[in-house]
């Protein structure tokens, strides 16, 4: 290489880093300082979320969307100080984001009832509930789908969108339930013999809760029986067990001490024409 052009070739760097050596180190000071202080406010914010008891897959989301969207914004902020002209880069990343959210739009709706049923718990892991017409346990809710066990050990993935939307039936939120059972008397039977043989049972069930109180009483004076309205409070394990439970126990003790179930029946009159 000849002087003449080495000399040149000198001036040009040395014109470039006069216009822009304190542009770049500016640039990468941004950049050094920016990495760092979103380490910081990272390990503020996870600290933050795990004392005020956030859900852990909401933290992981909500940390690493914060992270990028301050490492973007110091990425700019560094470009801009070189000089790069940055409204047309945010422009083109609008639009794409724009695009990509109509192409989502099931899946960020789904996103965001998940973001909702994790921070709200209107439903947790472990809970017995009527969803979008299943019951079952709850067996785990994400970000985009709840899996629910049915009754049947069915395993039922629920787009979280479907559940937000419809009505939540959870059996477990108050811990009991009210195990509603009807039994039925002939007309001809005593009635209070048969209310004391309900209490009886009752009573003696310790499943039965003793707070709030069951309740026996006479509810329909039906076509051929006296119907009785038996109304226990029990845990929601216990609620099917006290159910098959005390139907078959009503019937042994009716049997037992003579109380008749009435099958349904009707008299029929029959009258004879007479002829002219």
């Amino acid at each position: 290489m000849k002087p003449e052009e080495m000399e040149q070739y000198v001036g040009i760097l040395k014109e470039f880093a006069v216009q822009y050596g304190l542009k770049i180190v500016g640039a990468i000071l941004i950049l050094i300082i920016g990495r760092i202080i979103i380490s910081l406010l990272i390990r503020f914010l996870k600290k933050l979320m795990k004392k005020t008891n956030v859900d852990p897959t909401v933290s992981s989301f909500l940390t690493t969307f914060t992270r990028i969207a301050l490492l973007a914004f110091v990425i700019l902020a560094a470009l801009s100080t070189v000089g790069v002209e940055t409204t047309s880069i945010i422009a083109v990343l609008g639009a794409a984001g724009l695009a990509v959210g109509f192409a989502l739009q099931g899946s960020l709706s789904n996103f965001a009832s998940g973001i909702m049923l994790v921070t709200f718990r209107p439903i947790k892991a472990g809970d017995l509930v009527e969803v979008s017409g299943f019951i079952g346990r709850v067996k785990e809710v994400l970000i985009f789908n709840t899996f629910i066990t049915t009754l049947e050990n069915k395993l039922v993935i629920i787009p979280n969108s479907k559940v937000t939307s419809d009505a939540i039936v959870n059996y477990s939120a108050e811990g009991h339930l009210r195990c509603d059972m009807e039994f039925g008397v002939s007309y001809g039977d005593d009635i209070d013999k048969a209310k004391k043989i309900l209490v009886e049972i009752m009573a003696s069930d310790s499943r039965v809760l003793k707070d709030p109180a069951f309740t026996v009483a006479v509810k329909t004076l039906n076509n051929s029986s006296v119907d009785f309205v038996v109304r226990p409070y029990v845990t929601v394990d216990d609620y099917w067990p006290v159910y098959f439970d005390t139907t078959e126990k009503v019937k042994k003790a009716f049997d037992a001490q003579g109380v008749t179930i009435p099958f349904p029946q009707r008299d029929v009159h029959m009258f004879q024409a007479t002829g002219s």
